[in-house]
């Protein structure tokens, strides 16, 4: 073990930290006594209720607080209640003026910020950078309650409240911000988050392991910003210990991935050169990728000016039994009482929906769940999701019998993983299921299944619906699964994303070719038909993806055409930090393939035309859209694709509908389809996307007795 300068504590070698202690086997804090306590408290008049002169530790969220296991705050929170500890909550403070930090005191350890979860600038901002009018993490849905950048601003807010009071930063903002990024805001490369908010530590990815640690080494009295050992943290330091081997992030292609040893570190290009080397920054990214997997991931270290930030490996994952522990937590599964009867969209929408599993293995290149969650999944037993269905059931209010999800960040993940442990360590794979599914990966569907359908049996459960995104590639390798979902789960909608048809686009997503979507819906209405249920797929499409050229839109939108779907309220491409598919709109470069001096440029569509023009011909159908259209295709040298052929995208501008007027269509050869739009959720993708939601003949029959699919 090696020690750092200003006796800042020491970096543990990564053989050693592959072996984490079990989550929950640390002696209690002394405070344990005083737990749990009904609710997390928000106020001193709180804590005074429960005898407490002080919290422990202080929590600063930008979301309203639910305590409800979906809600990142509440987890951390009980879970650190479970080992002793006396956890305040201040949510969505006003982040302008010091004092409203202050209002549960002085922390005896530490306070914890993250921005929620969502990143603040997608949660504040469209894809357009426009402000959004509404939060639906806040009472009432009341947007405007959290700051840009809420994990800066709460920060240095704390540190005005409370001089040397140590802060650990967390949660997706801090997780996808931890090196240099690009932002998208403000179309830019970024420094590390932890350089602007001068934190202790950056605790990234699923951090319950070491969230715990911390808190048990700071009771014990051990500096924070000397913990330095904790896989998943990040922090600034001075010089890299002597005793560590740097290995350069320009000799690291695939040949030298192989080079063993237990302090080697890892060399990425330093902020001020890759500010100015778009072409260096996808190289980075391209490293950083292949550095992911806990099983083989090195430490990275990157200079900023005198200091460099070191990033240690990724989390060790959960085990199941330390997975159903962190939710057998007394969760109330409500929002904290001094509410009132507000209601908070997310809550709302995962209401009566349980988490069953986290992680996702797909790699899209748009998404940043992998970036956060990791590719290995995570799962819950049975007994685990069954006894919360029972907690649903007897605790939730207004519960009528409906589960609305069994899920996580895709919905057929559960108990998936690779056949060799040994392989699956390592694997430097950035996607398990592209350009094929890997015949190291199990795609057996069956525990799934059992799952399904015991949680139908559970006494007052009327029925279980799945909303979470399916994966229909790994669905279709199990006709047994499809049959049981589509007889029993799906209420009248099943959502998948194919989000493209074009074989080059999807490529540079790693989503799988437009075919497999139509040998999937192929099944879908067979066994939808076996039932006499007439149920809909809701298709996601991603406009404006990196790699997107306008005659891709183009066929997309003739795909859409002659599959009958008119899509509504679509939005564009939002490159969220650290996403694969960020870097290429960044820098212009591929960082799938090696980056190198004679490396192409790929297509990115900027510019807010021809962004307008790719989210419009994904409506196509809409007149508004016509005139924008109808100029691009112009210039495409499509004119053949305007007028009244039923072979037409728009019609022609003297066109008039049946009513008689100007720019109508009476889309007389389209179904009524009808969309909202979906960005990124609690735990979900980031990325623009659009859905379908069933025809009019659908519609009508839903407006009768017989409620088709339910």
């Amino acid at each position: 073990m090696a020690n750092i300068c200003e006796n800042r504590g020491t970096i543990a070698d990564t053989s050693i930290m592959n072996k984490p202690t079990d989550l929950f086997s640390h002696r209690p804090y002394w405070a344990k006594r005083l737990t749990p306590a009904p609710v997390l408290p928000m106020s001193r008049a709180e804590m005074e209720a429960l005898g407490w002169d002080a919290c422990d530790i202080i929590l600063v969220t930008g979301d309203a607080y639910v305590d409800h296991p979906s809600f990142g705050m509440a987890l951390i929170g009980r879970l650190l209640e479970a080992h002793g500890f006396r956890v305040g909550i201040i949510a969505q403070p006003e982040w302008d003026r010091p004092d409203a930090f202050k209002v549960l005191g002085k922390p005896t350890l530490f306070f914890g910020v993250t921005g929620g979860n969502m990143d603040s600038m997608i949660n504040r901002y469209t894809a357009d950078r426009r402000k959004r009018s509404d939060d639906a993490y806040s009472p009432n849905g009341v947007g405007g309650l959290r700051p840009d950048r809420s994990v800066l601003i709460y920060t240095q807010r704390v540190k005005e409240a409370f001089k040397g009071v140590p802060v650990v930063i967390g949660g997706i903002e801090a997780s996808l911000r931890r090196q240099a990024h690009y932002d998208y805001w403000s179309d830019k490369l970024r420094r590390s988050i932890l350089v602007g908010t001068k934190a202790d530590l950056l605790l990234y990815g699923n951090a319950e392991r070491a969230i715990i640690e911390v808190a048990h080494r700071a009771a014990a009295g051990e500096q924070i910003a000397k913990i330095h050992d904790l896989r998943g943290t990040a922090f600034l330091t001075n010089k890299i210990p002597e005793d560590w081997v740097e290995l350069d992030h320009s000799h690291l292609e695939e040949e030298s991935f192989r080079v063993k040893g237990d302090k080697l570190v890892v060399r990425l290009p330093g902020f001020e050169q890759l500010k100015d080397d778009k072409r260096l920054y996808a190289h980075a990214a391209r490293v950083f990728h292949h550095e992911t997997n806990p099983g083989n991931a090195r430490p990275l270290i990157q200079k900023y000016g005198p200091r460099e930030l070191w990033v240690n490996p990724p989390p060790i994952p959960l085990t199941t039994p330390e997975y159903d522990r962190v939710y057998d937590q007394p969760f109330t599964r409500k929002p904290h009482p001094s509410y009132g009867h507000a209601n908070i969209p997310a809550y709302e929408m995962i209401r009566f929906s349980i988490n069953i599993m986290r992680g996702c293995f797909g790699g899209c290149t748009f998404c940043s769940i992998t970036e956060h969650e990791g590719r290995i999944i995570q799962s819950r037993s049975e007994s685990s999701v069954l006894k919360e269905i029972e907690a649903i059931r007897d605790n939730t209010p207004g519960f009528t019998g409906t589960i609305s999800d069994l899920g996580g960040p895709t919905a057929n993940m559960y108990r998936l993983h690779c056949r060799d442990p040994r392989i699956e360590a390592n694997c430097r794979r950035l996607s398990c299921v592209h350009p094929g599914i890997c015949e190291n990966m199990t795609t057996d569907h069956r525990p799934l299944i059992e799952l399904y359908r015991k949680a139908r049996k559970v006494k007052g459960v009327k029925r279980v619906l799945i909303a979470s995104g399916l994966r229909y590639d790994l669905a279709a390798r199990s006709p047994e699964y499809v049959k049981e979902l589509v007889q029993h789960h799906v209420g009248g909608y099943l959502k998948i994303a194919p989000e493209h048809t074009e074989p080059e686009v999807l490529d540079l997503m790693l989503k799988p070719e437009i075919g497999t979507y139509d040998h999937f819906k192929k099944m879908f209405e067979k066994y939808s038909a076996e039932v006499g249920k007439e149920q809909y797929l809701i298709p996601y499409f991603i406009s404006a993806h990196p790699g997107t050229r306008n005659v891709d839109m183009v066929n997309l939108a003739l795909w859409l055409k002659k599959n009958k779907f008119r899509l509504d309220q679509v939005q564009n491409f939002i490159p969220s930090p650290m996403a694969i598919a960020s870097s290429m709109y960044h820098s212009g470069f591929n960082p799938l393939k090696k980056i190198t001096r004679t490396s192409e440029e790929i297509t990115i569509p900027k510019g807010d035309k021809r962004r307008r023009i790719h989210k419009a011909f994904l409506r196509y159908h809409d007149p508004k859209n016509w005139p924008l259209l109808r100029e691009a295709l112009k210039e495409m040298g499509r004119e053949d694709l305007i007028g009244r052929s039923k072979d037409c995208l728009v019609p022609a501008e003297s066109y008039s509908g049946r009513h008689g007027n100007k720019e109508t269509f009476s889309g007389r050869n389209q179904s009524a389809v009808k969309s909202n739009a979906s960005t990124t959720d609690t735990g979900g993708k980031s990325g623009a996307r659009s859905k379908t939601r069933g025809n009019s003949k659908f519609k009508a029959k839903r407006k009768g007795k017989r409620r088709v699919g339910r």
